[in-house]
């Protein structure tokens, strides 16, 4: 039994595989998984029932294995409010900034040979799509 929340074998594999600068995608039940994601990522289904798992549940597990050096969300359209997601996702990053993509520019950034994983969730909101880029850990002598 390992000692970490992480234990699905699949996402630590990919994490295991990745290193400084690769993508992560958590994506909201609506995303285009099969068609806007990296061809060598590997994706991992976490969508067992509509809204089981959040994008939000997900961040904060992986935020406890993972060195994060930046985000990416997306928004709607010019003059839409902001996704409700957005002040959980600066919350739970912070201080890792946060930007943000149109639909079509967010598809074209995990589209990104620099994709290593993309995790489906059952989130039900509306532009709840998170990029994590990967970071390097603090921690290691000499760093």
């Amino acid at each position: 039994m390992l000692l970490t929340e992480l234990l699905h074998p699949g996402i630590l594999e990919s994490l295991a595989g990745s290193g400084h600068g690769a993508r992560v995608l958590l994506a909201d039940g609506h995303y285009p998984a099969g068609t806007a994601t990296g061809e060598r990522a590997r994706t991992v289904h976490l969508n067992l029932a509509p809204g089981l798992l959040d994008v939000t549940a997900v961040l904060d597990v992986l935020l406890r294995v993972l060195p994060v050096e930046s985000a990416q969300a997306m928004v709607g359209p010019a003059g839409e409010p902001e996704p409700p997601a957005l002040t959980e996702y600066r919350s739970l990053l912070a201080p890792v900034p946060l930007t943000t993509l149109g639909r079509f520019e967010f598809y074209d950034a995990a589209r990104s040979p620099d994709l290593a994983l993309a995790i489906v969730t059952a989130d039900l909101r509306t532009y709840a799509n998170l990029l994590l880029t990967i970071g390097v850990r603090g921690d290691v002598e000499g760093t």
